[in-house]
């Protein structure tokens, strides 16, 4: 019975069914178990691809694999934005389009053409024209009896008497006259030689002959003017004793005065005899005058690296005084710049030794920018005129270029403020946007919240006489505050000093330039200040000094000092 059901099993269809379903068994235990172990490897290297990096926004140097506290600044720390795989820039921004909405970024291609004429501002006082200046002197010896002319300003014309002399050698010369008078048919000579003397004391013909005919002698003399004009200075008073040649005024005609500007190196190859220039003054405010340009001065200032532009002015309406700060505007034409690039002034970020532009990738997808140096032309009203750096056709930032410069230095990315390690065009490795000895930082309080800035390697003399016009600067806002007119001007006049004695000298190249301009624009707010009582000048002239003096720290830093704004 047994070997009967046994034979029925084995005999029968049922052993290539347990064979197909024990093969099925192994086989897919081999695949799936394989699968299982691909998917595992393969879900774990997804894993490991998408690890989020987290950095710091005021230190991108710092990298951390999950969120927390930056152990720098304390701050929070935020994602760091990934690089796209497709493109090959490492060290290009890569900003969404959202994201590029968001911050208003907007782009312009370049082109080259004929820059629109460049306006340089120029800035300056009224003085007297040097040569309708005369002195007033005395011809003769003795004392001021009299003067006719008593105060500095006081209105002359020509043949007005100034002032009476007693002079014992007037005397001497006319008792001589009389004396060769009677014995001039015998001693012709002597006579003629006694009026020559007479004649060389300034008197004139009439007066000698009047003398001669009426025996009398005239012990004082009359000194009148010979020009017309405004008394400019007052040499004498009355008593004085005084010898021949003795200035008793000094008289200006005022009907034509000079304006003299101040132009920098960079301004004076767009500067020539003849070119017309527009001035305002604050004291008639709303009236713009005119000249044109008569002289520039060959030497450049050894100490304010400036020269003179002398500008000829008609002044018959008696409106420009001199002394009078000015404003002027002086248009050139640019014909040497014609075929060049010219680029919208808020395209350049400008860090004191560098220019730099961002440009657009004009293959990418998304919106991609690479950071360019550029070397500037002269600038005109709203553009820079481009040297190198760029070509035509090329897509630049035009609009949002802080935005774009800040993402590349949250992502720590060469930007405005940190550089490749291959530095820039003919500079050496590692080389920093300025020269000096120390790493200068200040902490910047802007809209609420603290951040760091770091200002660059500046000269260490330098940073510490900085420094000390800073301590002046906050005396005088303590004065401010306490609506002190008089102290404000006082600490006005300290911060004045302390701004002529930083050595410009320490600086070179473009930091030289800019810190020639800041250093001009605080003393021109500085003018408003020390010698005005009034406080609404005095803190419009504050404000003034505030927003150049914070360039100039943010620019060159300051010697161990935080600052807060």
């Amino acid at each position: 019975m047994k070997r009967k059901l046994f034979h029925r099993i084995f005999s029968g269809r049922w052993p290539a069914y347990g064979l197909l379903l024990l093969l099925g068994i192994l086989l897919g235990r081999v695949l799936f178990h394989s699968g299982g172990h691909d998917n595992t490897a393969g879900h774990q290297h997804t894993e490991a691809e998408k690890v989020e990096i987290w950095t710091c926004s005021m230190h991108p140097q710092i990298r951390m694999t999950e969120p927390g506290k930056c152990p720098i600044c304390g701050m929070d720390l935020i994602p760091l934005v990934p690089v796209s795989a497709g493109h090959a820039d490492h060290d290009a921004v890569h900003l969404s389009r959202e994201a590029a909405e968001l911050a208003n970024v907007l782009t312009t291609k370049v082109r080259t053409g004929d820059p629109a004429a460049g306006e340089i501002r120029l800035y300056g006082r009224v003085q007297l024209d040097e040569r309708l200046l005369q002195s007033q002197v005395s011809h003769v010896s003795g004392r001021i009896e009299k003067l006719f002319v008593n105060f500095t300003g006081e209105t002359v014309a020509a043949g007005q008497n100034l002032a009476e002399i007693y002079s014992p050698e007037l005397v001497t010369a006319q008792q001589e006259l009389l004396e060769t008078a009677g014995t001039r048919h015998i001693q012709p000579l002597l006579y003629e030689a006694s009026r020559e003397k007479l004649r060389q004391l300034k008197l004139t013909e009439d007066q000698i002959s009047a003398i001669e005919s009426s025996g009398t002698i005239t012990s004082n003399f009359v000194v009148v003017s010979n020009t017309s004009g405004s008394v400019v200075s007052r040499r004498v008073s009355t008593g004085d004793y005084i010898s021949r040649g003795t200035v008793l005024y000094d008289i200006a005609d005022l009907s034509r005065v000079w304006l003299i500007l101040e132009a920098y190196e960079s301004d004076l190859p767009f500067i020539n005899a003849g070119q017309q220039v527009k001035f305002t003054v604050e004291a008639v405010p709303g009236t713009d005058f005119s000249g044109r340009v008569a002289f520039v001065d060959p030497l450049i200032d050894p100490l304010t690296r400036v020269a003179g532009v002398r500008v000829d002015v008609n002044n018959r309406s008696g409106m420009l005084k001199p002394g009078m700060f000015t404003t002027g505007i002086l248009v050139s034409e640019m014909k040497e710049y014609r075929d060049r690039i010219v680029v919208p002034k808020s395209a350049v970020l400008w860090t004191g030794r560098r220019s730099i532009v961002y440009v657009k990738d004009p293959v990418a997808d998304e919106p991609v920018f690479s950071l360019r140096e550029v070397k500037l032309g002269p600038a005109l009203k709203d553009a820079f005129v481009i040297i190198e750096g760029l070509e035509e056709g090329e897509e630049i930032v035009t609009r949002g270029t802080f935005s774009v410069d800040a993402a590349a230095q949250l992502e720590g990315k060469p930007s405005m403020m940190n550089r490749t390690e291959s530095g820039g065009p003919g500079e050496a490795p590692g080389s920093s946007d300025r020269g000096g000895e120390h790493d200068m930082h200040a902490v910047v309080l802007s809209g609420g919240s603290m951040s760091e800035v770091k200002t660059g390697l500046v000269n260490q003399a330098f940073a510490r006489q900085l420094t000390d016009v800073m301590e002046h600067y906050l005396l005088l806002k303590n004065a401010l505050v306490l609506d002190d007119p008089a102290k404000a001007g006082q600490e006005a006049a300290g911060l004045r000093q302390a701004l002529m004695k930083v050595d410009m000298n320490l600086l070179t190249g473009d930091d030289h330039e800019k810190w020639m301009d800041l250093s001009r624009k605080i003393a021109e707010g500085l003018s408003g200040l020390s010698g005005s009582g009034d406080m609404e000048k005095q803190r419009k002239g504050f404000q003034f000094v505030s927003d150049n003096l914070y360039i100039s720290i943010k620019t060159f830093g300051l010697a161990g000092k935080t600052v807060y704004y």
